[in-house]
């Protein structure tokens, strides 16, 4: 069943409200084959532009950043390790390099694991999250329980300060198991 397609405007919030905006919407990818997969997105973290020393972005534009500094609704698919990509989403406006990881779905946990299992690649980077280009997000019908935050995941070399910050997003959801 599908929702309504997140507009590229809601992207343009800020980084906050876009990460726990996106908990309950679902990640919708074309397949070749033609058939269109949906996963509802349950854990988000946020990355809140150069001040925030967790995001890639507080070492300033670079081409890897480049795309961070665009307006909301671009994806930023990067390579962790040498081995798994992250899907982000950024967020906020124009000049403003914030973005969204996502951690995970009702059925796929981890950002590594979540990348693998849809064949997201460095392809859709920089692209706009829409159907024309492969991934979009639509509203969902999951039932949101309580939002629950707490510190990003991995980010210890940003200090005590952003590494605690409670900027990961997860909700408890009885129906998805999440």
């Amino acid at each position: 069943m599908s929702g309504e397609i997140l507009k590229r405007n809601f992207f343009k919030q800020p980084v906050v409200k876009v990460a726990k905006g996106l908990l309950g919407t679902n990640i919708c990818l074309n397949l070749k084959n033609g058939k269109v997969i949906r996963h509802t997105i349950t854990e988000t973290e946020a990355y809140d532009g150069e001040k925030d020393l967790a995001c890639h972005a507080s070492k300033g534009r670079t081409p890897r950043t480049e795309v961070m500094y665009s307006d909301g609704g671009l994806l930023y698919i990067y390579l962790c390790y040498g081995m798994h990509w992250m899907l982000n989403v950024v967020a906020e406006e124009k000049g403003s390099p914030s973005a969204v990881l996502l951690r995970g779905t009702s059925e796929i946990n981890g950002p590594g694991r979540l990348t693998k299992k849809l064949g997201i690649k460095w392809h859709l980077n920089n692209r706009v999250a829409n159907r024309k280009n492969g991934l979009w997000f639509e509203t969902g019908t999951a039932i949101r329980s309580e939002i629950f935050s707490g510190p990003r995941i991995g980010v210890d070399y940003a200090g005590r300060y952003w590494a605690t910050k409670p900027y990961r997003f997860w909700f408890s959801n009885p129906k998805s198991g999440a």
